[in-house]
């Protein structure tokens, strides 16, 4: 198994006090980080703690010493890491993990993908170090696991890509990111169906009204438990599938980049307006319309810029 180098827990606000006190009592020397209540480092360990949650991230070569031996005992109270299969047997037991990748990005698709593990895959899934893709800042790292998470044996997986054009006319259609998502969670989960029929569960993250989601299943995937829950990416299926629609969302980047030769940004920043800009002077909203999910409130914002004397129309304005 690689070493851990990554860890997040939610901590309680004495606990986050807590923390702190045994931090600057060991000499850790403090630094200011965004979002967070305070972050501390010491040798090759960084210490963050987040105000939503609030929770705490521990990275570096020695995260699991500091997880085993302050982070557990003197702050949680309690000995978790290593002990995930007795603590949470259900994320051993066969389901389906579903996520998605680009959701918040203006350019790029929508990829939705899904992950069917049993005991065995998922132990594998842990071993080789797959974690929710938002901890993972390299695309090179992505490209790797995802690799590593296909050659994994009994694993099965699926992934539905829906491209900038598509997405826009599906999102019209549905009116709504929410119904949108429902209906590529429920088409991701009818897909492994068909692989493996006698799946009982399903998981994916907390994002509308879990009767949405039940309504978008076809008659295959009725019969099926739906759990959603928030920090769903825990679950070894669900981080897999995280992986696999990140890997399909940044390989779409670069090779659409490559295409067209203007720089395609993740999030939504400057530097992703300025090459929207670029775009709509090379063919206007239309030519954007093939890279952007054009409901994006940025849209409305470039349009006015670009052609001050033209309000945009009321379709721009949604979120």
């Amino acid at each position: 198994m690689p070493p851990l180098t990554s860890y997040t827990h939610l901590l309680t606000s004495a606990q986050t006090l807590q923390l702190q006190s045994l931090l600057k009592a060991q000499g850790w020397e403090f630094e200011s980080k965004p979002y967070c209540l305070y972050a501390a480092r010491r040798g090759k360990t960084q210490v963050s703690v987040y105000e939503k949650g609030p929770k705490v991230l521990v990275q570096g070569k020695e995260t699991a010493d500091f997880v085993t031996h302050l982070l557990e005992p003197q702050v949680l109270g309690q000995a978790e890491l290593g002990y995930e299969e007795v603590l949470h047997p259900e994320m051993y037991e066969p389901h389906i993990g579903v996520d998605e990748s680009g959701k918040g990005d203006f350019f790029g698709p929508l990829v939705i993908a899904g992950v069917y593990v049993h005991a065995k895959s998922a132990r594998l899934l842990r071993e080789a170090g797959a974690v929710d893709s938002k901890r993972i800042t390299s695309d090179q790292k992505i490209r790797q696991l995802a690799d590593t998470i296909r050659s994994i044996p009994g694993l099965k997986w699926e992934i539905v890509q829906i491209n900038p054009e598509r997405y826009n006319t599906l999102y019209e259609k549905f009116g709504n990111l929410n119904r949108l998502l429902a209906w590529g969670h429920a088409k991701i989960i009818e897909l492994l169906l068909e692989k493996v029929p006698d799946c009982p569960r399903a998981i994916s993250d907390q994002f509308a009204n879990p009767a949405v989601l039940k309504k978008a299943l076809q008659e295959k995937g009725r019969g099926i438990e739906l759990i959603q829950r928030t920090k769903a990416e825990s679950d070894p299926a669900v981080a897999a599938a995280s992986i696999l629609a990140r890997e399909r969302f940044i390989n779409w980047l670069r090779d659409t980049e490559q295409d067209c030769g203007i720089p395609l940004p993740k999030g939504v920043s400057e530097a992703v307006k300025a090459s929207a800009r670029c775009l709509i002077s090379k063919g206007g909203e239309e030519k954007l319309s093939g890279f952007a999910k054009m409901h994006f409130k940025t849209v409305a914002e470039l349009v006015s810029s670009t052609n001050p004397h033209q309000p945009p129309s009321d379709s721009l304005l949604s979120t």
